[in-house]
């Protein structure tokens, strides 16, 4: 395979993975269950989160299937589309999904922060390692109650998993994926920091 069908392949993965993305379960959730936008409900993030905080459990548990099947179906219309890069399609098409469920075009590119998106990727990419990073993570989460610091965490142990796990390509995506999710996370690192952070999981909040 030259270069540049390699390089065709990988663009290739990376726009499907990023359509697939755009798909907000949220929007479709807080539209049927509370007529509304998900912009207008509690942090007016898309996400499984503010919809578990604000509609219940059951709304948030549809986000999260909707979330992780968007995900597998991006993951496997890539290793369908092209097949010749073999795992590396998988990489392509979990980092698309990533930027798509986080800067959706028709939304004004305002998605939400990737979490579900990011774990379901990184099972499917690296099936043991990925599901220990996001044990690790959720274990993070579990015992601060701080969903920012789980995130990050999941997404930093990922970088050097996949170098030692698939190499130098793996590992820039992933630093990429990690970098998005610091961004993402950024203000509710410093909420943390300053003790205005939400605990989830916890019988408190503040």
């Amino acid at each position: 395979m030259s270069w540049q069908h390699g390089l065709f392949l990988r663009v290739l993965c990376l726009g499907a993975g990023y359509l697939f993305g755009c798909f907000l379960t949220a929007e479709i959730v807080a539209r049927c269950t509370a007529g509304c936008s998900a912009r207008e409900i509690g942090t007016g993030n898309p996400g499984m989160a503010n919809i578990l905080t604000h509609l219940g459990k059951p709304a948030g548990f549809l986000v999260l299937a909707g979330d992780v099947l968007k995900t597998a179906a991006a993951c496997w219309f890539c290793w369908q589309a092209a097949p010749e890069l073999g795992h590396t399609a998988l990489l392509y098409g979990g980092l698309g999904a990533v930027l798509g469920h986080n800067w959706p075009f028709w939304n004004k590119f305002r998605g939400g922060k990737g979490v579900a998106v990011n774990c379901t990727w990184l099972i499917l990419y690296l099936p043991i390692t990925g599901a220990l990073c996001c044990l690790a993570g959720g274990g993070a989460v579990l015992l601060s109650g701080y969903l920012p610091l789980g995130a990050v965490l999941i997404a930093a142990l990922a970088v050097p998993v996949a170098w030692l796990q698939y190499g130098g390509e793996s590992a820039f995506i992933m630093t990429v994926s990690a970098s998005i999710m610091l961004t993402r996370h950024w203000a509710g690192l410093q909420r943390m920091r300053r003790g205005e952070e939400p605990q989830f999981f916890r019988k408190w909040h503040y």
